[in-house]
């Protein structure tokens, strides 16, 4: 006789610490209440971290290029090589420069898959930047890790060891999307697949390079997709403990062929039941991140319904940007809205070690 599932039992499976399956997180992501699961993440949150804490970053994302071969439907950022640009190691340095100059000690460095720039590029951009006084390079999401293993003939790990003894020391999860092959034959299906964006973050964990794990939701997902999504995250972690964070935020649509696609944008309670349900499923992961992709009010939510991370500032941000969305805040924007919420805002390091309280 097959298993009926039963939403009180999850709930309580949840509250008394158990890991639920793949089978129970999909019920659960399809029939759970919004508010349980909120409370339930808010108090698995309370636990994991201290509990009057929450972290953020002051970084930018800078974007070295925008010239991109796999053209994914979602994107509205990339260019082809006529209508792009790719930044000169001395513009990346000034840029860097002038982010330090306007107190920024991180800087995350992501750019389009051009296959035009030679593997000695990346290596003498990170030899530059990591020779700046104070500044921490976040850099080469695994789809551009990827790329570099294939211009340059070596394979994934040589590339990393370069890159690290040249001063890199962690790496953003972007280039994951859904970790669901049947979406990203739709959405990206020039780009890196499921077990490759995997195997390369796990070859990096296993080199010491912490990394940030991503999603983005909002598209043609179905619940089941974004259960495979965070059960291989899951997994991983387990094997390797090397994510320091979960992020996730909701496609925006402007200016993308995907739009056509998608019946609305996100909501913010459909963001919110996600980002629950990714607390709840990740239970192996320490930080998750509210995202500003709904705006700071939903961004304050978010830190009760299982975030403790605030994110960053992003200084300089161009993929939302291109799609029609703006969300900047400064440093002291964001220690007012923790504080309204009740918390002890906390400014950090990439990898999570409290520099000071603000």
């Amino acid at each position: 006789m097959p298993y009926t599932m039963n939403m009180d039992e999850i709930y309580k499976k949840i509250e008394n610490g158990e890991r639920i399956n793949k089978e129970e997180g999909i019920f659960l992501l399809k029939n759970g209440d919004l508010l349980i699961m909120g409370d339930l993440a808010h108090g698995i949150r309370m636990k994991k971290n201290d509990p009057y804490t929450v972290t953020f970053v002051m970084d930018t994302n800078i974007n070295y290029t925008n010239i991109c071969y796999t053209k994914c439907s979602f994107c509205a950022f990339y260019r082809d090589e006529k209508r792009g640009y790719t930044l000169s190691i001395d513009e990346l340095k000034e840029k860097v420069i002038q982010a330090k100059k306007n107190g920024i000690d991180t800087v995350l460095l992501q750019g389009g898959l051009n296959k035009n720039l030679p593997y000695s590029y990346y290596l003498n951009m990170m030899e530059t930047l990591t020779s700046i006084d104070g500044i921490h390079i976040h850099a080469f999401s695994p789809p551009e890790i990827d790329l570099m293993s294939r211009i340059s003939g070596k394979s994934v790990e040589e590339v990393l060891i370069d890159l690290k003894n040249r001063g890199l020391k962690t790496i953003p999860g972007g280039g994951a999307e859904v970790l669901s092959e049947r979406v990203r034959r739709i959405i990206s299906p020039h780009k890196i697949s499921t077990r490759r964006w995997l195997e390369i973050s796990k070859r990096a964990h296993l080199l010491g390079l912490k990394t940030t794990a991503t999603m983005m939701f909002g598209h043609i997902e179905r619940e089941e997709d974004i259960v495979e999504h965070l059960h291989n995250l899951r997994n991983l972690q387990d094997e390797t403990g090397g994510f320091t964070a979960f992020i996730m935020w909701d496609f925006k649509p402007g200016s993308t062929p995907l739009s056509k696609k998608v019946k609305h944008p996100a909501t913010a309670c459909e963001y919110l039941k996600i980002l629950s349900f990714s607390r709840i499923y990740l239970d192996n992961f320490s930080h998750i991140q509210a995202s500003s992709s709904q705006g700071n009010d939903v961004r304050q939510m978010a830190l009760f319904f299982g975030a403790d991370d605030f994110g960053s500032m992003l200084l300089e941000e161009n993929v939302m940007r291109s799609a029609g969305f703006v969300e900047h805040s400064t440093a002291e924007e964001i220690s007012h809205i923790v504080k309204v919420a009740g918390f002890k805002p906390a400014l950090r390091t990439t990898d999570y070690k409290i520099l000071r309280f603000i």
